[in-house]
């Protein structure tokens, strides 16, 4: 069959958006579909929905050249990339419900001949129940996992593997695990991204492309723990992490990563625990990470909390609520969880919260009296206590003269 020229990206979050712009500004007619009308509206006037660098660029010149729409309803296609949340429900279990329902809605659309790629993060085991759950539903068509040899509708798994700020780069360069339930499967996935794509395409089974995503982030997160956890070592002994970090790190097999708050993000909060609900028993250096890096927060509020103490009506800024610098990504992020704390232990006191790249607060941090959104000067001169949480490149420009007689808590090494 040839390269599929009409493809729909359900879903058009962090992942899916980027994707589809990729595709479309290469060629491709692509149909973004998404649940929430607004984005759908965004997307149809040839805008981003959200902050990433090149993605407003990428939307709009898609959208003039009429190679992407979005819309609230599955279409045909050729092609169909889901591109759901795949977060944890109680229990740090996966929740795959908008996985399935991604897949049920796709179903009816199925005609013969299409292939439908998993881009979600998820558990090993989760494209061969995508191809399940579409079977169920069209008992008319083979799948792959009843039918090995010739299906009608060929199922596999792609993840992604992009740095939010570097996105529309890394999605065009970076090599890509493609995991096919057959070997045809993921051949003709790999069709897919090579419209795009310049990076190697790593050709495998589904599970493994399952678990190597898993593995990736899992492996960042036990490495971030000993940062953090060597920092906790430091305060409690009077040291300087980041001082010490420098000096280790002058060993040519030594790189310790930066500490820091706490951990957030949709992947590397979250996939480490796909793999501990595979394999309880034997995780145990997962799951010890993941104590640690959920502790930090926890550990960085009682610090600033205990200060306030100090003064007879304090006012605290706290510097960025993102996940990470520089985007306006605040799924997981431990600063939200660090501002939700302090605010909630000291109700007394004014919580000036700063983040540029927002201009609402989260409704977890909205629903507080004493937290508002504040531009930086204002918040930092106001402040008595002033909190690091989040690198971005224009707190950078924040004067030390401007931090002088307060107590600075810089989380992030920005102005060690």
């Amino acid at each position: 069959m040839s390269v599929p020229s009409k493809i729909a990206v359900i879903g058009l979050g962090y992942i899916g958006m980027p994707t589809a712009a990729a595709l479309a500004t290469r060629g491709a007619e692509v149909v973004g579909v998404d649940v929430d009308e607004r984005i759908v509206a965004c997307v149809n006037r040839g805008e981003a929905p959200f902050v990433e660098p090149e993605l407003a660029v990428a939307v709009r010149g898609a959208a003039a050249m009429g190679n992407l729409v979005a819309s609230t309803s599955v279409p045909t296609a050729d092609a169909f990339i889901l591109a759901v949340p795949t977060p944890f429900k109680e229990g740090n279990h996966a929740d795959l419900s908008y996985v399935q329902a991604a897949a049920e809605a796709v179903a009816p659309q199925l005609r013969g001949g299409e292939v439908v790629i998993l881009e979600s993060t998820a558990p090993p085991g989760t494209t061969r129940r995508v191809s399940e759950w579409i079977g169920d539903l069209r008992p008319d068509l083979a799948l792959p996992h009843v039918s090995d040899t010739a299906p009608d509708v060929h199922v596999a798994h792609c993840p992604e593997r992009v740095l939010p700020g570097r996105i529309m780069i890394e999605i065009v360069t970076n090599n890509r695990v493609v995991g096919g339930l057959t070997r045809a499967c993921a051949a003709r996935a790999a069709e897919v991204y090579g419209l795009f794509a310049q990076g190697e395409l790593l050709l495998t089974d589904a599970e493994s492309a399952e678990m190597s995503k898993l593995v990736e982030n899992a492996y960042r997160d036990v490495n971030i723990a000993f940062a953090n956890e060597l920092s906790l070592v430091c305060d409690q002994l009077g040291l300087d992490v980041w001082e010490i970090r420098k000096m280790a790190n002058q060993h040519p097999r030594v790189d310790v990563l930066q500490p820091g708050p706490g951990v957030g993000g949709h992947c590397i909060a979250v996939d480490p625990w796909f793999i501990i609900d595979a394999a309880p028993e034997l995780a145990r250096l997962m799951r010890t990470a993941r104590d640690v890096n959920d502790a930090k927060p926890v550990h960085v509020a009682e610090q600033v909390i205990a200060t306030s103490a100090r003064f007879r009506a304090p006012r605290i800024a706290c510097l960025g609520l993102a996940y990470k610098a520089d985007v306006d990504d605040l799924r997981e992020s431990p600063a939200v969880e660090i501002v939700h704390l302090i605010a909630a232990a000291l109700p007394d006191v004014h919580v000036d919260a700063v983040e540029p790249h927002v201009d609402r607060l989260p409704a977890r941090l909205a629903a507080s009296d004493n937290i508002r959104l504040c531009p930086t000067q204002e918040a930092v001169d106001a402040a008595d206590i002033v909190l690091l949480l989040v690198d971005h490149d224009r707190f950078r420009t924040i004067k030390k003269s401007r931090l002088a007689g307060k107590v600075v808590y810089d989380t992030r090494g920005l102005w060690a």
